[in-house]
């Protein structure tokens, strides 16, 4: 992009200017014509070309001056260089004044050219290659058709005792971390030096400042050194200009996911600034830009297939035995991870980071662990109290799903579910959902892209065709109060605890309504889990015993927190019923005694582990918002 800038000839006076390859550069003949001069005449260099225009007209000037134009306060020429100079002012425009009937120039002025060729480069059509010039490099467009470079938020630790997510710090410590980020290239074409006063500065609008770093690579005397040069306070930054064909080497990270207050694009510019008079500052007369998107946030569905399961290291032996026992039961490439974090590190629920299943494609993260393309995302309201909704555990997300006409490839909707008390999973089948549910809290937040408070809930009910029922047994771990004896009729007997499950419910048929409506669900689609909750003095319902519906699903293998129900004729009936509900539909129910690891601490077995999915195979630049 070149300036608005137009140069004036001054007689006796010499004249220089840099011309960056691919720009036009005007000069104004007019003004500077003698009194007496009526036609005028143009010579130049054979690595400039020259166009006379005037009254909208275009003429090209040959080289050797041999033709003469009318002199009119419209005429003007635009000059462009067609290489790059060896030395600076190594080439020359000169313009001859003529009389009337003159042969010989009344008078003449030149200017003295530099031609500079300057390109900030990115991938800009995620072939993997940063190409030279490319046209949409400056632009970004959705759709398989589509062209604009892409970046990623660096929220993983490439070294784990780092203290800070890469994003967060200013130090580039592996290759690894450079791999997280995106390339970008300055390509220069010139002399060995600049003009005198002449700068090229890369910079970016501070309203980026907080969504985009970018590193520089050094080569000094002993190895290599990246310097991070822009983002946060550094708004700009001084290129050293090489000479002759060069290609300076960059890495652009990510600070920032898009939310509803950015939209994901975020730019950064190459300026070649000149300079003025004394006291004056310089003024750019050439940027060139770069567009980049921020990949979205990503959360997997658990339709797509698992990596790796990560345990978090407070889980019990037992928890986590049952868990190895799962994956291997389930014979795929998943593997599990005990991840170390002291209880005194763990962040209150209330303050948690959003977490989810991950896509490793896209955007790393998860709790507790942090690790090598394994990071986390804290997204707290700036002037809202931050709630239970807001802790990890709490966000769920559709599988890809056709709703109103409109298609969803990568998802419909992300679901925030409540508190780590409770949960819900989804699972496609047979082109439609097989939605379990937990409770929700009294909170709605609803708008076209994320929904809240959406598990739900069926309450225990005994058939009647079942004998008497037993004493529920005291779950283990449990203490005080809790490990009294405790039978089904004493729950049905207790008006408080009924009154409480009977609000819920209106909470959960509430919340049904949303769920069908923003995801297409029919009643068939919906199977109820039988849960049993209890309002504390907060309000919150808490599992009365541990939730089912938040389960961890690998595939068609599912770890359900074991519910320590009633046991009938040697069976815990809780777990054989939700086995009839589900096994039919092609699933493998294992359940895992979480209560002193995660029940206790009012959560469940999906609370305390994460699931990095192979990504989708559809890419998500492809959609077409």
């Amino acid at each position: 992009m070149l300036r608005d800038r137009t140069l004036r000839l001054q007689f006796g006076h010499r004249l220089e200017a840099v011309c960056v390859l691919g720009t036009r550069l005007s000069v104004d003949v007019f003004g500077a014509a003698p009194p007496e001069a009526v036609n005028f005449s143009v010579k130049h260099s054979q690595d400039v070309s020259v166009e006379v225009i005037s009254h909208d007209q275009s003429d090209l000037a040959p080289a050797n001056g041999a033709k003469q134009w009318l002199l009119d306060p419209t005429t003007f020429l635009q000059i462009q260089m067609t290489q790059p100079s060896v030395e600076t002012n190594d080439s020359k425009v000169t313009v001859g004044y003529y009389g009337e009937n003159d042969k010989n120039p009344i008078n003449q002025a030149g200017i003295f050219l530099t031609g500079i060729g300057i390109s900030l480069d990115v991938d800009a059509d995620h072939d993997g290659v940063v190409e030279k010039n490319n046209p949409k490099k400056a632009t970004w467009t959705w759709g398989p058709d589509g062209q604009g470079a892409i970046l990623l938020v660096n929220c993983d630790k490439e070294n784990p005792f780092s203290s800070t997510e890469d994003c967060q710090d200013e130090k580039i410590f592996s290759k690894e971390d450079l791999e997280d980020m995106s390339r970008m290239i300055l390509r220069t074409q010139g002399p060995g030096r600049l003009p005198a006063g002449y700068e090229m500065v890369l910079h970016i609008p501070i309203s980026d400042s907080d969504k985009v770093g970018v590193f520089y690579l050094q080569n000094p005397f002993f190895g290599q050194r990246y310097i991070h040069i822009l983002g946060r306070r550094k708004l700009s930054h001084v290129v050293k200009y090489t000479g002759g064909s060069a290609e300076l080497e960059f890495f652009v990270e990510g600070l920032r996911f898009p939310d509803e207050s950015f939209d994901g694009l975020v730019s950064v510019h190459v300026s070649l600034l000149e300079p003025m008079a004394e006291g004056i500052p310089q003024a750019p007369i050439f940027t060139d830009t770069v567009v980049f998107r921020v990949a979205p946030w990503i959360m997997t569905p658990n339709i797509l297939p698992p990596v790796s399961v990560f345990v978090c290291s407070f889980w019990i032996l037992r928890g986590f035995l049952e868990i190895s026992g799962l994956i291997r039961l389930f014979l795929c490439t998943a593997s599990c991870y005990p991840r170390s974090l002291p209880r005194s590190q763990i962040p209150d629920p209330r303050s948690c980071p959003l977490r989810g299943d991950v896509c490793p494609e896209t955007s790393p993260l998860a709790f507790p662990h942090q690790g090598p393309d394994f990071g986390y995302v804290t997204l707290e309201p700036l002037f809202e109290i931050v709630t239970s909704l807001d802790s990890f555990g709490n966000l769920e997300v559709s599988p890809p799903v056709s709703v109103h006409g409109k298609e969803y490839p990568l998802a419909g909707n992300s679901l925030r579910k409540p508190g780590s008390e409770v949960g819900r999973w989804a699972l496609k089948r047979a082109e439609r959902w097989r939605v379990c549910h937990g409770h929700p809290q009294k909170e709605k937040k609803h708008n076209s892209s994320c929904l809240s408070s959406l598990s739900l809930f069926s309450s225990l009910s005994p058939s009647p065709s079942l004998p008497p029922p037993p004493p529920l047994p005291p779950p283990p771990g449990y203490s005080g109060t809790d490990t009294k004896r405790v039978t089904i009729n004493k729950v049905l007997s207790n008006d408080i605890m009924v009154q409480e499950n009977q609000y819920v419910q209106r909470c959960i048929d509430w919340n049904r309504d949303i769920l069908k409506k923003e995801l297409g669900l029919k009643e068939k689609d919906i199977v109820d889990l039988p849960a049993l909750f209890k309002i504390d003095k907060g309000g919150k319902a808490m599992a009365y015993f541990p939730n089912m519906v938040n389960m961890i699903v690998l595939s068609r293998d599912l770890g359900i927190p074991k519910p320590f129900g009633p046991i009938i004729e040697g069976e815990c009936c809780l777990e054989q019923y939700v086995s009839s509900l589900l096994e039919p539909l092609g699933l493998a129910c294992t359940f895992i005694d979480d209560i002193s690891s995660y029940h206790k601490h009012l959560g469940e077995v999906h609370c305390g582990t994460n699931v990095q999915r192979k990504p989708f195979a559809f890419k998500w630049w492809n959609m077409v918002p």
